[in-house]
């Protein structure tokens, strides 16, 4: 190991619970459920618990304003009345 003593250093990471990130940005926990699913947003599980990175924040962020996520809008088309 050319003569040099290697330690492991981590950086302390701020990680928020999923809910309470979810409850900040305004949707539900189904909605935060569906892109976990989807691999929109990557979360970590400490301890059966989901929690969210900053990192993960930014990535998720900067798909969703590139339009990344975008869907086209389905109206539902309604039943013809019969005569």
């Amino acid at each position: 190991m050319n003569g040099q003593s290697s330690q492991w250093k981590a950086e302390p990471v701020a990680v928020i619970s999923l809910n309470r990130w979810l409850a900040q940005v305004g949707v539900t926990s189904i909605t935060g459920w569906r892109w976990r699913k989807r691999g929109w947003l990557e979360t970590v599980n400490i301890a059966g618990r989901q929690y969210v990175t900053p990192e993960a924040i930014e990535r998720f962020h900067r798909r969703a304003v590139a339009g990344e996520f975008a869907q086209t809008q389905k109206v539902p088309v309604g039943k013809e009345e019969s005569r």
